[in-house]
């Protein structure tokens, strides 16, 4: 079925909206009003995330390094302007990927963000204690592979990735999660495979099989958090490449233009813009099938606020039938729909 354009989907939830108030919400079609918070929310973003979430300049002692862009910016705008929602965020850059999500358990943040896939295992600290909750999915992601355009056929899937090929990726993320996944360095538990060789600063470590060699999105064994590289013990599988620091996207895009590796791992939005950036030089070449959700993390005592901020954000998405691609076809749809919440007649207590 061919996918609607926004503007004719936005036709239609229209001529929706106005039949559904003319006959009255009940039972589970009855919005919540209710306001969410009192005071002002303390909201902390990850700041290189173009386009979801990200600063307008990266540089961190710069002003606009504060300055939130993007996705869930343009969300979190529309969500302060629901009239009754109670709903306005303070918020800070945060330059460090590394197990943002459980950000919100240290009372540093009220919530957090910047393409947060949600995951059951983020929920949990390293002594499997849970500790955040997610707010409902607002945006899908998938993975994939950008390379240079001249290698889009030899790298277009990644049963394709043997040896010979260096794919960058960032260290507990996704893109790197399913990755290993496909690629067979790890098991669904995340355990590495015999054999696969860990370049770490004090030296190379060879995994035995064993849950002493773990590695998922959520966190690594502590002989891994510094990992440099993987080489695995057949000749079918790539060799991984992590350069490290703020913006590290950055510097695997410019290890790709500069072809010290030959893809790089990550989110398919990410991806995506950094082709078009390119203007040609770099493309997706290959793309996971596996489609997951991106949310906000909260404090798992907050549990109340994320129930009243999923009915907000279910709404302003529609039930997750707008999203990524409604927004950059028309960057103004969440105002838009924070603007008919706002227009309703006889709204629900």
């Amino acid at each position: 079925m061919a996918r609607l354009s926004f503007s004719v989907f936005r036709a239609m939830s229209v001529l929706f909206l106005i039949a559904r108030f003319c006959l009255g919400a009940s039972g589970s079609d009855r919005v919540e009003t209710q306001a969410c918070a009192d005071d002002p929310l303390s909201f902390g973003f990850y700041a290189f995330f173009d386009p979801v979430s990200y600063s307008a300049d990266d540089d961190p002692e710069s002003e606009g390094f504060s300055q939130h862009l993007g996705y869930e910016a343009d969300l979190l705008t529309a969500l302060e302007a629901m009239e009754g929602a109670g709903l306005s965020f303070v918020r800070h850059p945060i330059p460090v990927w590394d197990e943002i999500w459980l950000s919100p358990a240290s009372d540093q943040y009220d919530i957090v963000g910047g393409g947060i896939t949600i995951l059951d295992s983020r929920r949990r600290d390293a002594a499997g204690e849970e500790r955040v909750t997610f707010t409902s999915g607002h945006i899908i992601f998938r993975q994939s592979l950008l390379a240079r355009a001249e290698d889009a056929e030899r790298l277009s899937g990644y049963d394709k990735l043997n040896s010979d090929v260096r794919v960058g990726a960032l260290v507990s993320t996704t893109g790197e999660g399913r990755l290993l996944e496909l690629t067979g360095y790890v098991d669904e538990n995340g355990v590495l495979a015999a054999g696969v060789k860990v370049d770490t600063p004090p030296g190379t470590l060879i995994a035995d099989g064993s849950d002493d060699f773990v590695i998922t999105p959520a966190g690594e064994s502590p002989d891994l958090v510094e990992r440099t590289g993987l080489h695995a013990p057949v000749d079918t599988m790539p060799q991984i490449v992590y350069l490290g620091g703020e913006g590290g996207e950055s510097e695997l895009i410019e290890a790709l233009h500069a072809k010290t590796i030959d893809a790089f791992a990550r989110g398919d939005l990410g991806n995506q813009t950094a082709a078009r950036a390119s203007e040609g030089a770099l493309v997706v070449a290959a793309r996971d099938d596996k489609i997951e959700y991106g949310g906000f993390s909260l404090d798992v005592n907050a549990a109340e606020l994320a129930a009243c901020l999923d009915a907000k954000i279910n709404w302003l998405t529609d039930e997750q039938r707008i999203g990524y691609g409604e927004w950059v076809e028309e960057p103004t749809v969440f105002m838009e729909r924070a603007q008919m919440w706002n227009e309703r007649d006889g709204q629900e207590d």
